[in-house]
């Protein structure tokens, strides 16, 4: 098994549940269901983070890349954490890094990428972060950055 991260990888952890209809028919949480763990943890994150409604905001993020690597299984009722930082802040997009944490664990069962990129919420064209969001995003990726190092979850250049 590799080298997993640990929570400390991560400057920002926020709790999500499974719930009874996230395991499938073998018994744990089904595979798709870790990319609503990351969609509620960075949206959840943003919410709180930019102190208001993000859905408001004339740009919007839309995930246009996600992937998931899966170490251990886990199943309702456990309870979760997910690790979340910025691997990349560009000018209209952002790649955060997620790794899933049972409650009490110090290894990840589970880590991703998530990339947003924003839009204008009518035309769909591409546009900068909004203010409230990059002020919000650039000290999570400077906290993000020497940790990411550490854990070997950097972006390379693309």
């Amino acid at each position: 098994m590799p080298n997993l991260p640990s929570r400390t990888a991560f400057p920002v952890l926020r709790d999500v549940p499974t719930r009874w209809h996230d395991n499938d028919h073998y018994g744990h949480v089904n595979n798709v269901v870790y990319y609503a763990y990351f969609d509620t943890a960075v949206n959840g994150w943003l919410l709180d983070a930019a102190g208001s409604d993000i859905r408001e905001l004339p740009a919007i993020g839309l995930v246009v890349e996600t992937s998931c690597r899966y170490y251990r299984p886990i199943g309702f009722p456990d309870r979760l954490e997910v690790g979340l930082g910025v691997a990349r802040l560009g000018r209209s997009s952002v790649v955060y890094r997620l790794a899933v944490f049972r409650e009490g664990d110090e290894e990840a069962v589970a880590v991703g990428r998530f990339v947003h990129v924003y839009v204008d919420s009518e035309t769909r064209r591409t546009l900068e972060i909004p203010p409230v969001l990059r002020s919000a995003l650039a000290p999570l990726a400077e906290k993000s950055a020497p940790l990411f190092a550490a854990a070997d979850l950097l972006e390379e250049a693309r």
